[in-house]
């Protein structure tokens, strides 16, 4: 089960890092804003959506042997769900009202948030490896 875990922890760490890394800023950089925007916005709800599985499998599996990995990547799952529900919506309006101070506080939250998870499922692969 162990090894189980690290997979699926793994795949969701090199996702996340993929995406938030290379994806969507190339996608940015290489595409007019008309075009890099809509395709962002169609993007992001599925890239939330396979890190609450993949986070949400892997606790679900980590909790048969190791409650602190677990609890972790409950955590990834539950935020996650958040920022799909609550921080990326309210991204949009932002964006769609002009407000770029707000824009950039909330997209701030977003990296913050994306951050973190990526950093926590560093620790619990690392933690994993060494069970």
């Amino acid at each position: 089960m162990i090894p189980a875990a690290l997979l699926i922890t793994a795949l969701m760490f090199g996702g996340t890092v993929l995406y938030s890394f290379a994806f969507a800023p190339f996608v940015v950089t290489a595409l007019p804003s008309g075009t890099s925007g809509p395709l962002i916005r169609r993007a992001f709800p599925h890239f939330y959506v396979f890190v609450i599985a993949t986070s949400g499998i892997a606790a679900g599996i980590a909790a048969l042997f190791d409650v602190r990995s677990s609890v972790i990547l409950a955590i990834i799952a539950v935020t996650t769900v958040i920022s799909r529900q609550i921080v990326m919506p309210a991204v949009n309006a932002a964006t769609d009202a002009g407000a770029k101070t707000r824009f950039k506080v909330l997209h701030s939250v977003s990296v913050l948030i994306t951050l973190s998870h990526i950093g926590a499922a560093g620790y619990v692969i690392v933690r994993l490896a060494s069970l």
